[in-house]
C-alpha cells in the first residue's frame, strides 16, 4: 500500500477541498484518524482505488437541512452509497436523548432519499479490517453496483466474485477469492464454478486437469456489462 495510497489519499482530499464549500472545507481539514483508517484498512486494501470516493459529502435532508458523511462512494451508475465510521467515545456514551433521536431520523431521511448507507465501527477497522472489508464488498455487489449488466439472478458470492475479477483485470484464483472475502475456499470454488456454467466466466485447466485459475469470458469483460 505505502506511497500509493498516501498519494491517493493526499489527491482525493486536495480535490475535495478545492470543491467544497466553507463548512465542508472545515470539516475536511479536521478529517481524523477513523476516516483515514477505514480507507487504509478497508477500501484500499477491498476495492484498489480511492476514485469515485468523496470525503465529508454534503447532502441535504427532507427538511432541506445540510448533513455531512464520512464518505460517498458515487461511481457513474445509478448507484448512491454513504459509509460513515463510529468511534464508542463520548459521542456516544454521553449523548442525548435528542441528539440520539435526530441522529435516527437523518439515517431514515437518507434511505427514504434513494441512498444505501453502510456504518463501521471504529474498533472493526483497527482490530477486524477483514471483516469489514466482507461487508464492503458484499454490499456493493448485492446493490447492484457492480454487475448489474451480467445477470439479475447471481447471489451474493457470485456478484462479490465478479467484483474481484474487476479488480484483478479479469483473473483469479479460488484461494485469492476465499481470502479477499473471507470464505471458505470451497464456496469460493463453489460461486466460481457456477458462474462458468452462466457462460461468465472460462475457467483455465491445469496440465493435470485441475481447475486452477478463471478468466472473466472475453464477451463480458467490458464496461458496457460490468458496471
Amino acid at each position: 500500500m505505502g506511497n500509493d495510497f498516501e498519494h491517493a489519499y493526499a489527491r482525493m482530499m486536495e480535490s475535495a477541498v478545492m470543491s467544497s464549500s466553507q463548512e465542508r472545507k472545515r470539516r475536511i481539514v479536521e478529517h481524523d484518524q477513523a476516516e483515514k483508517l477505514f480507507l487504509q484498512n478497508v477500501w484500499w486494501p477491498a476495492v484498489g482505488s480511492l476514485e469515485d470516493l468523496h470525503p465529508e459529502f454534503e447532502v441535504q435532508d427532507l427538511k432541506g437541512m445540510a448533513r455531512f458523511a464520512d464518505y460517498a462512494y458515487l461511481p457513474s451508475l445509478p448507484f448512491r452509497l454513504l459509509i460513515e465510521i463510529d468511534g464508542f467515545g463520548p459521542h456516544w456514551r454521553d449523548v442525548t436523548r435528542w441528539r440520539f433521536a435526530d441522529d435516527l431520523q437523518r439515517q431514515n431521511h437518507l434511505l427514504i432519499d434513494g441512498w444505501y448507507l453502510l456504518r463501521f465501527a471504529y474498533d472493526d477497522l483497527a482490530e477486524k479490517p477483514r471483516r469489514c472489508q466482507q461487508t464492503l464488498l458484499m454490499a456493493i455487489a448485492k446493490w447492484g453496483g457492480i454487475t448489474r449488466g451480467i445477470a439479475h439472478n447471481l447471489d451474493v458470492y457470485e456478484r462479490a466474485l465478479l467484483h474481484l475479477m474487476q479488480q484483478h483485470w479479469g483473473e483469479i484464483t479460488p484461494t485469492a477469492a476465499a481470502e479477499k472475502l473471507a470464505i471458505c475456499k470451497r464456496r469460493a470454488t463453489i460461486g466460481l464454478q457456477s458462474l462458468v456454467r452462466r457462460g461468465v466466466l472460462n475457467a483455465i485447466v491445469s496440465s493435470k486437469g485441475r481447475n486452477m485459475r478463471y478468466k472473466m469470458s472475453s464477451s463480458n469483460w467490458n464496461s458496457s456489462l460490468i458496471k
